[in-house]
């Protein structure tokens, strides 16, 4: 990540540093969550951390709100609370439901389509994310057609953690899951909607990686590196 700062709603963003090094359709920026534009102006909407990538002139906000505002593009776990004639209502912890549609899966077709019960979990990405409509995900990546990891969760256990947290270990370098990767075999998917799945070989370990990740939030990487050695002596 580039330069991080705090920002409060009403600050205007200045991201033409980022648009003079790039060229033709890389240099468009792009605005994640906490940001909006005003005229010709990059404006916050919401109070937390200003993150930037200059790679791919991206700019969004990070703070720890209390419920999730679903945002184009980002990963949710999400769990099937209804089904309809058009697709199944899914719980992402936003204000509404979301909306997932029978063929947003991976070879989906109109005769050979997942049937999910209500109560199922599943990792997707929100494709629609507009404050008069109720938000819509996927369950596969629609440019290539490929899963890429996204679908029905099975086994496993899900858990909550803050937002501010579910995006940092989206980062490839979150030290408690490369601490853990080190010693427990184990698969995550994580939802920048606050909710984590974690599948491990058995019930001590799933465990132990979900309380790892849970008392991480506030430790940096050498405090996350020791609490991990400590809940791995006590099994």
């Amino acid at each position: 990540m580039a330069d991080t700062k705090v920002v409060i709603p009403g600050d205007v963003i200045d991201t033409t540093i980022h648009m003079e090094t790039g060229d033709g359709d890389d240099s468009v920026v792009r605005l994640g969550p906490g940001l909006t534009q005003i005229n010709d102006s990059v404006t916050s909407i919401s109070a937390g951390v200003l993150h930037s990538n200059p790679e791919t002139h991206q700019h969004w906000v990070v703070s720890n709100k209390r419920r999730y505002v679903p945002a184009e593009g980002e990963p949710v776990v999400g769990v099937v609370t209804a089904r309809h004639g058009e697709g199944y209502r899914v719980d992402i912890g936003s204000a509404h439901d979301a909306l997932l549609p029978l063929l947003a899966f991976e070879g989906a077709t109109k005769r050979n389509k997942p049937n999910l019960a209500v109560g199922t979990v599943v990792y997707g990405r929100v494709v629609v994310a507009n404050p008069v409509m109720d938000p819509e995900i996927e369950c596969y990546n629609s440019n290539t057609g490929k899963a890429e990891g996204y679908g029905e969760l099975s086994s496993g256990f899900v858990f909550q953690c803050s937002l501010g947290l579910a995006r940092r270990l989206m980062d490839a370098q979150a030290p408690v899951l490369n601490a853990l990767g080190d010693e427990v075999p184990f698969e995550a998917a994580v939802g920048l909607n606050g909710r984590v799945w974690v599948h491990a070989e058995t019930p001590a370990a799933t465990i132990l990686v979900t309380n790892a990740i849970r008392n991480s939030e506030f430790l940096d990487a050498r405090q996350t590196k020791q609490m991990v050695k400590e809940l791995l002596a006590r099994q």
